[in-house]
């Protein structure tokens, strides 16, 4: 089944790229098989941005006053 998606998927990217010119379509070819080659250190790099410690010169107390400091309160009560 998920090579039927694939396809379906594949042919939808061609309808929509099909109209390009011969340059970008020679450009966008480059760039797919560069991402082929640099697949597996490309990965390693996406998955680092999105896991880890947060880092922050700040303590937590500082963070937090910082937080409740630029909240805002806009309600406004209406009368009846």
């Amino acid at each position: 089944m998920k090579s039927n998606t694939n396809a379906v998927l594949i042919d939808n990217y061609f309808g929509l790229l099909r109209s390009l010119s011969s340059e970008n379509k020679l450009k966008l070819i480059a760039k797919l098989s560069n991402s082929i080659i640099n697949e597996d250190t490309d990965n390693e790099d996406i998955i680092d941005m999105f896991f880890g410690a947060f880092k922050s010169e700040k303590s937590a107390e500082e963070l937090i006053k910082e937080i409740r400091e630029s909240r805002t309160f806009n309600r406004t009560i209406e009368a009846f």
